[in-house]
């Protein structure tokens, strides 16, 4: 879940430089080849970013629903003949 909010970041942080890009590029040549360039790079990170953030939700939702299970501690070979 770390990984998926750091990557997340990542994603939105370039969807904002490529948009600033669109804009600055499309300003001065409109139609050019750097301003589409720059979209179909804006338009890659928005989809990386959406799909990163709907599997953050899908994992959130599934680790709220259902019951938390933690490992029980290891029992070794030492510690079972001591019990038994």
């Amino acid at each position: 879940m770390r990984q998926l909010r750091r990557i997340r970041l990542f994603y939105a942080g370039g969807a904002v430089l490529w948009a600033v890009s669109a804009v600055l590029v499309g300003w001065d040549d409109p139609g050019s080849r750097q301003m589409w360039v720059s979209v179909i790079f804006l338009v890659l990170f928005i989809g990386l970013l959406s799909v990163t953030s709907l599997w953050l939700w899908r994992q959130q939702a599934a680790r709220a629903g259902g019951p938390q299970h933690h490992a029980a501690p290891r029992r070794t070979g030492w510690q079972r003949r001591a019990n038994a």
